[in-house]
């Protein structure tokens, strides 16, 4: 039996990396066991080789898996597995960053259990059209590591007590990485540079804004000597529309526990709510406490407007 990794889809085919001797192989999988699920990149399968065919015959537990939910068709869309770290890149150049996308990400990344850390790149450019240092401490408080980076490599002033280049190197190796983030962020640039120029993505520096097209429509995993990433076109849109609205909250660490000590379990965290423990100050244990929380239960609520206007039908 040979335990190997799926790196690529090809049809009902599927590239592997055997996990004895690192050697790609190419193997199908019979009908039966499409049936009963999905293989995606990321997976630890099973094959059997005989007579120089090799047959996926058993995928292994996942650990976590990047996926949508789709209620309507009453199934769940995976597009990969196993990953150990959700990459979250943002541009600090400009009026490019937005906490609440940020805080979807970061939602996102609690449904999928898989770890999150935020990069600040291009620090060489910031603007300081936004309070950098307390974005660092609110993600510090649910603790997500942060980074400040330069992915050309060029000088900057580090803020706050985010790690820089080297540490994110050392952070992402020998870990399987999902990067994402906005167009323009500067994803390809830094992957680029995390590998020593051995790792391209597959998006070009073309149309309006000079903003990154894929050039691919499926997943692959890609690495170098210490970083395996998944290049993929990756979740295109990031809303919460596949989530039921008394769910919302689980998504929300910071908020969770401060939610359940409320006097009334249908509390709707509101400044009106009659006893809310969000808006008693015998709740924190100090002003940025209090800050770094409303900051996401402000979140919360945006996210909560948006998932209600979305309509049952199609969740």
């Amino acid at each position: 039996m040979i335990c190997a990794r799926v790196y690529k889809l090809k049809g009902r085919e599927f590239i592997c990396k055997r996990q004895d001797n690192g050697q790609m192989i190419e193997a199908f999988a019979l009908g039966t066991l499409l049936k009963k699920m999905s293989i995606v990149v990321g997976d630890y399968v099973e094959i059997e080789e005989e007579k120089g065919t090799a047959k996926i015959l058993r995928v292994k537990d996942r650990r976590n898996e990047i996926y949508r939910l789709s209620v309507r068709e009453k199934k769940k869309k995976i597009s990969v597995s196993n990953v150990d770290r959700l990459a979250i890149v943002f541009s600090v150049s400009g009026k490019a960053y937005k906490r609440g996308l940020l805080d979807r990400y970061l939602a996102r990344a609690q449904q999928w259990l898989v770890p999150p850390i935020v990069i600040f790149n291009k620090m060489d450019q910031f603007s300081g059209l936004f309070d950098l240092e307390f974005e660092i401490q609110r993600l510090e408080y649910c603790k997500v590591a942060c980074f400040q980076v330069s992915s050309k490599g060029l000088p900057f002033s580090p803020l706050g007590s985010a790690f820089g280049f080297r540490e994110l190197q050392e952070e992402l190796a020998h870990k399987t990485v999902f990067f994402t983030g906005q167009s323009g962020v500067g994803k390809s640039t830094l992957v680029s540079s995390l590998s020593g120029g051995k790792v391209v993505l597959k998006s070009a520096p073309t149309g309006k804004m000079g903003k990154g097209i894929h050039t691919t429509t499926w997943s692959e995993i890609v690495e170098s000597d210490n970083l395996t990433l998944i290049d993929s076109p990756g979740i295109r849109s990031f809303s919460l529309d596949d989530i039921r609205e008394e769910e919302l909250i689980s998504l929300f660490p910071p908020l969770l526990a401060m939610a359940r000590r409320c006097q009334f379990s249908n509390c709707t965290h509101r400044i009106s709510s009659v006893n809310c423990s969000f808006y008693s100050k015998e709740s924190y244990s100090s002003p940025l406490e209090q800050k770094i929380i409303q900051s996401y239960l402000d979140s919360f609520h945006r996210l909560l407007e948006d998932v209600k206007k979305i309509p049952s039908w199609q969740k």
